[in-house]
């Protein structure tokens, strides 16, 4: 542990002319007493740490002195390529990996250069999960993507959709995260299947003892053409009920940003011909009257519905209360 604070040491050193003992502290998430400590091993080992005194001192390396240390881990190397989601690798328990990462490529980096981290990290910024929703980090995530990292066989307990408690051996072969939920991809039993992480109840690493702790990846499985595969499939297998509408040309626009976008799609392009104010009538899947009401009422000004009839009469009793207030 403290083979590898050093070696961040001289890496944050080499990427800035001077650093006071609390950045330093703060960077390696120790006091400035082991900073002192290790600024002086450091110098023992023949790594030229100068330490300037005073209210405007720190420490710096001499000489224009460079290290070799530079090579990547296999998860800092992983963890470089998905730098840009810097919550989520806190989340996996990659932080301090990916930190590492950066550090060695900016050590690589010729002078010129020194700057792309910082300008790249000020221009481009990815906030994975959806408007108006708090986030919450699953609990067992870090041990799920350990068992991913390594292709570690995992026992896990998880509430089925019934609420029932479900006891599995998975191969888990990736991690989604998707509008702030996280997933897992895993094959049981020769087929391959999504599990939502919060409904984890348990998972724990198959250990060598149990015997078979790691499994043998299928090389061909392709994580993010089978999660866009899923989650059409999955999308799809919702619709189980149909609606009939006659929507306004900007209702037929706003549609697939309401709905399921591919349905709404497609149920445009086969919608009668429009009338003579312009309004196209067609039938839309749905995943049932309750949340087609939901989702259409954002549309309401732009949109009749026809059928159901309960669902029709529930939008002009709807639209009754609204019309109230303004009268």
């Amino acid at each position: 542990m403290r083979a590898a604070r050093l070696i961040k040491m001289v890496l944050l050193l080499q990427n800035r002319p001077s650093m006071t003992g609390a950045e330093l502290a703060r960077e390696l998430e120790v006091s400035e007493r082991t900073v002192t400590r290790d600024a002086l091993a450091l110098s023992e080992a023949g790594v030229p740490v100068h330490a300037d005194r005073g209210r405007a001192g720190g420490y710096r390396l001499l000489g224009g002195y460079r290290t070799r240390l530079t090579g990547l881990g296999r998860s800092e190397a992983e963890a470089l390529f998905l730098s840009g989601l810097p919550q989520a690798l806190r989340e996996m328990g990659l932080g301090d990996a990916a930190s590492a990462a950066r550090l060695k490529v900016s050590a690589a980096l010729l002078p010129s250069l020194s700057d792309a981290p910082r300008t790249a990290a000020q221009r481009f910024h990815l906030d994975a999960p959806a408007w108006y929703q708090e986030p919450e980090t699953p609990p067992l995530l870090p041990v799920v993507a350990e068992a991913v990292r390594e292709d570690r066989r995992l026992r896990a307990e998880y509430r089925g959709r019934g609420g029932e408690e479900v006891r599995r051996e998975l191969e888990p072969y990736g991690l989604v995260l998707k509008a702030g939920v996280w997933y897992l991809c895993a094959r049981v039993a020769d087929s391959f299947r999504v599990y939502r992480l919060d409904r984890f109840t348990s998972a724990a690493l198959v250990t060598p003892v149990d015997g078979g702790a790691c499994f043998d990846r299928d090389e061909t499985f392709d994580l993010p053409a089978f999660w866009a595969e899923r989650a059409e499939q999955f999308g799809r297998s919702l619709l189980r009920s149909e609606v009939v509408i006659r929507v306004t040309e900007e209702g037929a626009r706003r549609l697939p940003y309401v709905t399921e976008r591919s349905a709404a799609r497609e149920a445009l392009a086969a919608a009668q011909p429009p009338d003579e104010r312009g309004r196209v009538t067609l039938t839309l899947p749905v995943e049932s009257p309750e949340v087609a009401y939901a989702q259409l009422f954002a549309l309401a000004p732009e949109l009749e519905v026809l059928a159901p009839a309960e669902l029709r009469t529930r939008f002009a009793e709807a639209a009754e209360r609204a019309a109230r207030p303004y009268r």
